[in-house]
């Protein structure tokens, strides 16, 4: 009984893996795009090895009761090293951060990117207390370092977009490689940016601010292929905000920030690829954000976040 039970138990299992590898081989296959500009990879498996670099700065500028002042501050370089594997399309990896472990790096950040064919989204967020740059007071300059004891930011990025050309187009070709771009094409796109940071100077709790900014646009983006197994990718989209809700306080002082247009998020996004034969590959990416909100005649902030890696993988 025990042994006609564990077959049973055996034989569900393999049906139901069965059935799930059946609907994601249909789906992978689906051709419903122009197979003279894009191609799936022949085989079903991926592996990857990545180096990844993050960065990231805030600054601001503005004349707040007769003081001119101005600031630039960047976060500590995140540097990591992942290793995916991606199977018809669903992908699952895992990252190490060496100065991290070595107690070099007290900053968390977290990303998670869904590059589609027609609509894709990527997730960015950090939590960061160690920067450095300088600030200027009324023409004085000072060099500024901070930590956890001072300083602490929290920033959300949300950034979606629709292909119109998608048939032709392919985003993933570069940004993902689960497609493969065969002919030069390029393609309008909509896009929708979301921003929510939360920062404090934790001493005193002297300064304290709270912003959250949804903006809305387009943008366009083109996939050039100079050469059999080259790909080059640059797009852009800019949203111009359309809601932002501001809370500024110093030592229980308000402080405005004022709506000045254009307020804008904008979103860049770069890519190398080059197929060395049927399975093999090697490239480079990067995706930037930047924001920028109020007037500089009283207080303006920016911020720009960056991801670059460079990569290599087989097709098995």
């Amino acid at each position: 009984m025990l042994l006609t039970g564990t077959v049973q138990v055996s034989a569900q299992k393999f049906k139901l893996s069965h059935f799930v590898d059946s609907v994601l081989t249909k789906r992978y296959w689906r051709t419903d795009f122009d197979t003279n500009y894009i191609t799936r990879p022949k085989t079903k498996w991926t592996l990857m090895g990545r180096v990844n670099v993050a960065g990231a700065k805030i600054s601001s500028k503005g004349d707040q009761e007769n003081i001119n002042f101005e600031s630039e501050m960047k976060a500590d370089y995140k540097s990591t090293l992942s290793v995916g594997v991606n199977y018809l399309g669903l992908s699952l990896s895992f990252s190490l951060n060496p100065a991290k472990i070595m107690g070099k790096y007290q900053d968390y950040e977290l990303g998670f990117r869904s590059y589609g064919k027609r609509f894709g989204f990527d997730i960015a967020y950090q939590d960061a207390s160690n920067f450095s740059g300088w600030q200027i007071r009324n023409g004085v300059r000072q060099d500024v370092t901070t930590d956890k004891d001072m300083f602490k930011l929290r920033t959300l990025n949300v950034n979606a977009y629709y292909v119109f050309n998608n048939r032709r187009f392919s985003y993933p070709a570069a940004l993902a490689t689960s497609y493969i771009q065969r002919r030069s094409a390029g393609s309008f796109l909509l896009a929708t940016s979301f921003q929510g940071q939360h920062g404090d100077v934790k001493e005193d709790k002297q300064l304290e601010f709270k912003m959250t900014n949804i903006g809305i646009g387009a943008g366009y983006g083109y996939n050039f292929v100079p050469g059999s197994g080259w790909l080059l990718h640059l797009s852009a989209l800019p949203t111009f905000i359309v809601y932002t809700h501001t809370s500024i306080t110093m030592r229980d002082t308000h402080i405005p920030l004022n709506y000045h247009f254009p307020e804008v998020i904008i979103t860049g996004r770069g890519a190398v690829v080059k197929q060395f034969s049927h399975n093999k590959f090697a490239g480079i990416s990067m995706v930037y954000y930047y924001t920028n909100i109020g007037y500089e005649k009283s207080l303006s902030v920016r911020n720009e976040k960056w991801l670059a890696r460079a990569y290599f993988g087989f097709r098995l």
